[in-house]
């Protein structure tokens, strides 16, 4: 068979099988691809059916529509339409399902593809066996260190730090106090007195009074 009654057994058997109305650049996007089918050799090709009567043309001002010999088909009823549109119908419906299937694996898939292989599992489980391991020893040396404080130490400490504490309150607030009054007949700000006799505070230094 040759080059171009090749084309013209493709063409025909497309149009039979889609049964729709094509023009030839239609046909040539379709099948250019598929089966390497220059433009020219399609609309040649789509003319030459035409003259043999195998197809049918239909011209639309400068624009050239081909489509099959409707007779070549079984003439269909209504109830066989109708059957059809309800096959359409199911067959919506299944692809649907599947669609809502494929997206429930995809889904699936990505939840697993970040979840870690059994390989990553029996690293990370080793990991952490090696640290509890390490924090054992740690615990086993402090609970068998000598140098624990007593509690009765610790409280004396606490006791101590409390009255430092309010002493430090006292003295603060009665800084405070005297500055107050000081700067009620002082001629320039509160920043500027402090420079000038030198006094520093707590936030100067960077330390925070305690809050019990």
């Amino acid at each position: 068979m040759s080059k171009k009654d090749n084309s013209v057994g493709i063409i025909f058997a497309y149009l039979n099988e889609k049964n729709r109305p094509y023009s030839a650049t239609d046909v040539f996007t379709n099948l250019q691809k598929q089966h390497g089918l220059g433009k020219t050799a399609v609309v040649k090709a789509m003319e030459q059916l035409a003259v043999e009567g195998k197809i049918k043309e239909k011209v639309y001002g400068k624009q050239k529509i081909y489509f099959p010999d409707q007779s070549q088909f079984t003439q269909v009823n209504d109830a066989d339409l109708k059957a059809m549109d309800n096959q359409i119908s199911g067959l919506s419906t299944q692809v649907q399902s599947i669609n809502q299937s494929c997206r429930q694996l995809d889904a699936e898939l990505k939840v697993l593809q970040g979840s870690l292989t059994t390989e990553e599992l029996t690293s990370e489980i080793k990991k952490l066996k090696e640290d509890c391991s390490g924090y054992r020893v740690r615990l086993q040396k402090i609970q068998s260190a000598t140098n624990h404080i007593p509690p009765e130490e610790k409280e004396k400490v606490y006791k101590q730090r409390d009255v430092y504490v309010k002493e430090w309150k006292k003295r603060k607030r009665l800084a405070s106090d005297m500055m107050d009054a000081i700067l009620e007949g002082y001629p320039k700000s509160k920043k500027q007195f402090l420079e000038e006799v030198g006094v520093e505070t707590d936030e100067d230094s960077k330390v925070v009074l305690p809050t019990t």
